[in-house]
């Protein structure tokens, strides 16, 4: 047992610094400038969400002004996951930025190819088996497919996650995206790349953010956060 927690905060410790294939130095975090409006958001959804990191809603919550300079966003929603963390904890969140109320904290999946209990790796290639990390934006296309009820997402960075909806990434449901599954494995399952939350979690969840709202993936990646448009200028 001493030794799964050694692991455990090795792995950790490792998302912090971000390594990975293309993370050998520590991250950088861009200079983020947030208005009034934005701090008192932060205040406000840390007191309700006491799990997520300071780092990952201010990063979320400037790629969601962003977006919402540029016309984004029509139900005032946003989703983050923060793939720093390992899939035994909850690290889904949903927060109605209109009311400053947190809607959602729930278990998500990554994709087989991307890591075991903690992600290390993801990709923007068809048949990767990896998840895609940036700023998507929800469809108004729900369905119910092999995996059930499903949402279809848009990736909005170019080489980061812009293949998402030819890689049929979609939120879904899925048995192995139930917390019993940690109980019996140590760990979630994994899904081929698609933000697979519980069966029982699906729909609500799904009704709840469809129709052009933003998703914030979050992982430590030198690349993205020094590039991204959301992030910086």
């Amino acid at each position: 047992m001493e030794k799964r927690k050694y692991y455990l905060f090795l792995a950790g410790m490792l998302a912090i610094v971000g390594w990975g294939p293309f993370n050998y130095f520590p991250t950088v975090i861009p200079p983020i400038k947030l208005n009034s409006w934005a701090l008192n958001k932060i205040k406000i959804i840390n007191s309700q969400a006491h799990n997520i990191d300071p780092m990952v809603l201010k990063l979320s919550l400037a790629a969601y002004l962003k977006a919402r300079q540029q016309g984004l966003d029509n139900k005032h929603l946003l989703t983050i996951i923060d793939y720093s963390k390992p899939s035994t904890v909850r690290r889904l969140w949903v927060v109605d930025m209109a009311k400053g109320k947190v809607l959602f904290n729930t278990w998500v999946t990554h994709g087989k190819n991307s890591g075991s209990l903690i992600p290390t790796s993801f990709s923007n290639e068809p048949g990767s088996l990896k998840s895609s990390i940036g700023v998507f934006l929800t469809t108004s296309q729900s369905y119910f497919g092999e995996n059930g009820y499903s949402l279809r997402v848009v990736g909005l960075e170019q080489g980061i996650n812009d293949n998402a909806y030819r890689r049929d990434i979609v939120f879904h449901g899925a048995w192995y995206a139930n917390p019993k599954v940690i109980k019996k494995y140590g760990t979630l399952g994994r899904s081929w790349g698609c933000p697979a939350v519980s069966e029982e979690t699906v729909r609500p969840l799904i009704n709840t953010i469809k129709d052009d709202t933003l998703v914030f993936i979050y992982y430590p990646d030198r690349k993205w956060l020094a590039s991204s448009t959301f992030l910086i200028g």
